[in-house]
């Protein structure tokens, strides 16, 4: 794929193949206008992921879709095989920094932290805070579809162009794309990585403690709308307490109080 196609692809104006000139000269100036918005299309999207790329052919494969192929057998020239390759390198990049980020993290605390980070879900975040929904290319759908189709898709363009960033710029430049879209969203997980209940019975283990004890403190509220307080008690500590709509609600609030008070890691969102 040379330049020029690169830049026809990337650009959400561009449009099918243009007719011969005529004696006035007139569709090569309209060529050319074309070209030039390809070109600024282009500057955009490589001002907004952070990256100015050297082979623009592997930002417009990044941004398209299947459906954009004018043969399904060249499926390669769609965004599925970067997709591929940017899923393990972000899954590489993200494990770098969950390593030197939390040294005192055992293994499995840091594989549901990484879970959490690349799943689809926190890839197509990263590809909305980006802007670049509009520049994905899909084939002839109606605008509806097309626009569904988009949002669907979002978590592979963002691997795709992290793909792309890798073979155009090495680790190095994929690493800075990651860190500056990750970072954040690594110190603050959006979701608690585990049950604080779980957590705190792991720990209470760890120190040779028996297994907290949860004992209901209070009732209040009427029957159908009721409100737990509940107390969890471990040897030697003080008891910590928590009030939910619910028994297993409040022993969850209980747990992530005493949690968060001994400084237990892995069981709130801020790690």
């Amino acid at each position: 794929m040379n330049d020029e196609t690169a830049d026809i692809q990337v650009s959400a104006t561009a449009g099918e193949a243009s007719p011969q000139p005529d004696a006035g000269g007139e569709p090569a100036a309209k060529k050319k206008r074309s070209k030039v918005s390809a070109k600024a299309a282009q500057a955009a999207i490589e001002a907004r992921v952070g990256h100015k790329f050297a082979d623009p052919a592997l930002l417009a494969t990044a941004f398209t879709h299947v459906s954009a192929l004018k043969s399904a057998r060249k499926r390669g020239d769609s965004y599925q095989r970067l997709e591929f390759l940017g899923d393990h390198v972000l899954g590489l990049i993200v494990s770098d920094m969950l390593y030197r980020a939390f040294p005192s993290a055992d293994e499995g605390e840091l594989s549901k932290r990484l879970a959490d980070l690349v799943r689809k879900e926190s890839c197509a975040d990263v590809a909305k805070s980006l802007g670049l929904l509009d520049d994905i290319k899909l084939g002839a759908v109606g605008a509806g579809a097309g626009a569904r189709l988009r949002k669907s898709v979002l978590g592979d363009i963002c691997e795709a162009v992290i793909g792309a960033i890798f073979l155009d710029g090495g680790y190095g430049a994929a690493a800075q794309f990651v860190e500056r879209n990750w970072t954040e969203r690594m110190r603050k997980p959006r979701r608690p990585l585990r049950d604080p209940k779980t957590v705190l019975q792991e720990w209470a283990q760890g120190k040779g403690l028996p297994t907290p004890v949860y004992r209901e403190v209070e009732r209040t509220g009427p029957h159908h709308d009721p409100q737990f307080r509940v107390a969890v008690d471990l040897p030697g500590l003080e008891p910590a307490e928590g009030v939910g709509g619910s028994k297993r609600a409040a022993e969850k609030v209980a747990a992530s109080v005493m949690i968060e008070r001994e400084g237990v890691s892995g069981g709130s969102n801020d790690g």
